[in-house]
């Protein structure tokens, strides 16, 4: 088997006399689309704020290509090519769409060729914004401001933000939090665009739908610890949502069939025994 792109073993996290994880262990793989599944404070968010190093673990150990790191920060995480899509996408409503994209991390060319003398290479910005959103087959204009975008709009400039840095992972926090119903199916596409450029994602979410319509592999967590690692086609929605309540499969079995893809958004029979009536969880931490 290759190298997973990143590693993470036995992570242990606590915040005074909470225990916020309980020895995690996950990896993905280069290119994967993986889902990390579970209700409130099952431990989701804080996993993916140690990986990208907003939290430090107490014990454990992250793999990053096959070596051993730690982030200290997240701007150490992000010089590897870690980069995360908060539910708010994080972005200035009264900047426009490139400014956004390099928010922080400005080029700047010298002025009139006099060194020392340098301005924001706004020109490079734009072509750079264009390039990413482009590769995404996103169609914005990068003079406009995100004020006027929508929310499936202000995603896809979160996303090519991570791109115009050599993101290899991208983390994506509730992303369907913030999408109409008919931005959805354009988060399916660009999800499956990243995986095209080979570019992995994490997707945090509490929504069973999401999971199964882009995810390759997802894992369950319940009160700081994963319960079950499957590829989606091993496993049912509702043997998940068995994991994800009760932390055990138990024999859930019917409704969504292993293999089986649907719609995000889309419901299962509601005259079938035991489907679900409506997403589980709310947002995390």
């Amino acid at each position: 088997m290759s190298t997973p792109l990143v590693a993470l073993t036995d992570i242990k996290k606590k915040f005074g006399a909470v225990t916020a994880l309980r020895g995690v262990t996950v990896d993905v793989m280069p290119g994967e689309t993986f889902a990390l599944l579970g209700d409130n404070a099952a431990g989701k968010s804080t996993l993916m704020k140690v990986l990208t190093g907003v939290h430090q673990p107490d014990h454990g150990t992250i793999e990053w290509e096959g070596e051993k790191v730690t982030f200290p920060t997240p701007a150490i995480s992000r010089t590897r090519g870690i980069e995360m899509i908060y539910q708010d996408f994080a972005l200035a409503d009264n900047l426009d769409v490139r400014t956004n994209v390099f928010l922080g991390r400005e080029p700047k060319k010298n002025l009139l060729g006099i060194p020392g003398l340098r301005i924001v290479d706004t020109k490079h910005m734009e072509r750079e914004t264009r390039r990413v959103l482009d590769s995404l087959d996103i169609e914005i204009n990068p003079r406009l401001k995100v004020r006027r975008l929508s929310g499936g709009q202000r995603q896809s400039v979160a996303i090519g933000r991570a791109l115009a840095f050599d993101a290899k992972l991208i983390i994506m926090d509730e992303p369907t939090a913030s999408l109409s119903v008919a931005k959805v199916d354009k988060l399916i596409e660009v999800t499956q665009r990243l995986k095209e450029l080979g570019i992995a994602v994490i997707i945090i979410t509490h929504r069973l739908d999401e999971a199964f319509a882009v995810a390759d592999r997802l894992a369950v967590m319940r009160q700081g610890e994963v319960v079950g690692r499957f590829e989606v086609n091993e496993v049912s929605e509702h043997q998940v949502a068995n994991l994800i309540s009760h932390g055990t499969m138990g024999d859930a079995v019917l409704g969504h069939h292993p293999g089986e893809r649907r719609s995000i958004g889309s419901t299962l029979s509601a005259d079938q025994p035991g489907s679900p009536q409506k997403p589980m969880g709310a947002n995390e931490e």
